[in-house]
């Protein structure tokens, strides 16, 4: 690879995490709400839409709310082996990451600390029953020592190590792609040009 190719991948691949960053920031973003894919027990996949709330692109870490009763929660914490998955219908960029979550449940640090930065609105979500569950069997949120019930004790948070993000570009005569691989404290080890 030339140096001129080298500067190229370099500069793609700060346009995809600042896409990212600002997914995590602004909800009128194409990457705020990705595809968040898991394995089930039957080793089939999983896809469900998600919000992004953060993206860290110095420790390549990407950060998702969800209730812990959700299956996509059990499901991680069977297998971590995730991918996330974006589009922008507007420029036609894809990014796909693979990698591995992470659960921090009900009250530990990572858990707390977003749940400050919640609106009123967005915690009332957690209140309600089972994702997925039928309508009418709602069981109560657990309740935490304190008495709580504003679904706090139902909120968790899934970290995303991002190991590798390809890049793909659809362009009506010329699509791109490119292969980005992090180690596992992020530090990119490889940039490189493939085939669309």
């Amino acid at each position: 690879m030339d140096i001129e190719e080298e500067a190229s991948l370099l500069e793609v691949e700060a346009s995809a995490w600042s896409e990212l960053e600002n997914g995590a920031l602004s909800p009128e973003s194409s990457f705020r709400q990705v595809s968040l894919c898991s394995v089930d027990t039957s080793l089939r996949p999983q896809a469900r839409m998600v919000v992004l709330r953060k993206a860290d692109r110095r420790g390549r870490l990407l950060e998702f709310h969800t209730d812990i009763r959700s299956r996509k929660w059990s499901e991680i914490k069977s297998n971590a082996c995730v991918t996330v998955l974006g589009f922008c219908n507007r420029t036609r960029l894809q990014l796909r990451l693979k990698g591995t979550a992470t659960l921090h449940g009900p009250f530990s640090e990572q858990a707390e600390e977003a749940w400050t930065k919640l609106s009123e609105w967005t915690r009332r979500t957690y209140t309600g029953g089972p994702p997925g569950d039928a309508l009418g069997n709602d069981i109560q949120v657990p309740m935490a020592a304190s008495g709580d019930t504003t679904g706090k004790a139902v909120f968790g948070i899934l970290t995303f190590q991002v190991e590798t993000l390809d890049w793909f570009m659809l362009e009506r005569d010329n699509n791109r792609r490119a292969e980005f691989i992090y180690n596992d404290t992020g530090v990119l080890v490889s940039a490189r040009s493939i085939n669309p």
